[in-house]
C-alpha cells in the first residue's frame, strides 16, 4: 500500500482482526455485484469505499424516477442512464481509487460463468429468483462464496452460500427451485426505503469478513429482518445430501 492508501484504510488496518494484512487481501480482491438497485447500491458503496480492489457492476436497467426513493447509487441526473454507468460514476466520486468495470447486461449462460469464474466473492443483489438460483449454479460450479440478499416491504433477509467448503449448503438447499414460491416486486408490492440499505450494507460486510478472513459469516444461517418492528431473527440451515446443485460438488471433493 502507499501512503495514500495506508491513510485512507487507517480504520480498517486499526482493526486487529483486519489490520494491514486484512486490508491488502481486500484491495486484491475482485467482487461481482449482480444488480446495481436497492441492494446493490450500499453494497457497492461499502466496498468501493473499503477499497475492494476491482468491483465489477452488472445491471441491464437504467435509472428511473421511482427507482430514486431507495436506490442511493444513482440521483435525479442519472435518469434515462444505464444504472452501471450511473453507478460507476458515483462509486468514482466516492473512492477515485476504485476499479469499476461495467456490464450493460443481464448475465446469463457464458458471460455469468465467466464473471463468476474470475470474481473472488459474489454478491447477488438481483430481485428474481430465476437469477437467483443462476447465479447459485455458477457458484457450486466454481466454488464461488455467495452472498444473496432480499428485501420486499418491511421483510429482509441475507445468508451467506461459501461454496469454496465441501459441506457447505447452496441457496437451492435453501429455496429449492421449481418449489411454488410467489415472486413479488417492488413495483407492485412496495418497499421501505432503508430496508434495502440494511440489507445491501450488510451484504457489504459479509463480503468483507470472507474477503479479509475475519469474524464469522452468515454460511448456514438466514438472518431475517422485520422493519416495521425492527425484530431480527436467525434461522440455521444445512445442505441437502441430495440438492442437485452442490450434492455432486460435495461429492467431487470427498
Amino acid at each position: 500500500m502507499n501512503d495514500d492508501q495506508l491513510l485512507r484504510y487507517s480504520r480498517h488496518i486499526l482493526l486487529p482482526e483486519i489490520g494491514v494484512e486484512g486490508q491488502e487481501a481486500i484491495l486484491g480482491a475482485r467482487a461481482l455485484i449482480v444488480g446495481a438497485g436497492g441492494l446493490g447500491s450500499p453494497a457497492a458503496m461499502y466496498l468501493a469505499a473499503a477499497g475492494v480492489g476491482t468491483l465489477v457492476l452488472a445491471d441491464d436497467d437504467t435509472v428511473d424516477l421511482t427507482n430514486l426513493q431507495r436506490q442511493i447509487l444513482h440521483s435525479a441526473e442519472g435518469v434515462g442512464r444505464l444504472k452501471v454507468e450511473s453507478g460507476r460514476d458515483t462509486l468514482h466520486r466516492l473512492n477515485p481509487l476504485a476499479r469499476v468495470e461495467t456490464r450493460a447486461l443481464r448475465l446469463q449462460g457464458e458471460a455469468l460463468e465467466a464473471e463468476v469464474a474470475a470474481a473472488d466473492v459474489v454478491l447477488d443483489c438481483s430481485d428474481n429468483f430465476a437469477t437467483r438460483h443462476a447465479i447459485n449454479r455458477a457458484c457450486a460450479r466454481h466454488a464461488r462464496p455467495l452472498i444473496s440478499g432480499a428485501a420486499i416491504r418491511f421483510d429482509g433477509q441475507i445468508s451467506v452460500f461459501d461454496l469454496r467448503q465441501r459441506e457447505a449448503p447452496c441457496y437451492h438447499c435453501l429455496f429449492p427451485e421449481g418449489e411454488d414460491v410467489e415472486e413479488v416486486r417492488c413495483a407492485v408490492m412496495g418497499v421501505f426505503a432503508p430496508l434495502t440499505g440494511i440489507v445491501g450494507a450488510t451484504q457489504a460486510a459479509e463480503a468483507l469478513k470472507l474477503l479479509s478472513g475475519c469474524g464469522t459469516t452468515l454460511d448456514g444461517r438466514l438472518l431475517l429482518l422485520d422493519s416495521l418492528g425492527m425484530n431480527w431473527r436467525s434461522v440455521s440451515f444445512g445442505r441437502d445430501p441430495a440438492c442437485p446443485v452442490c450434492a455432486e460438488r460435495a461429492r467431487a471433493q470427498t
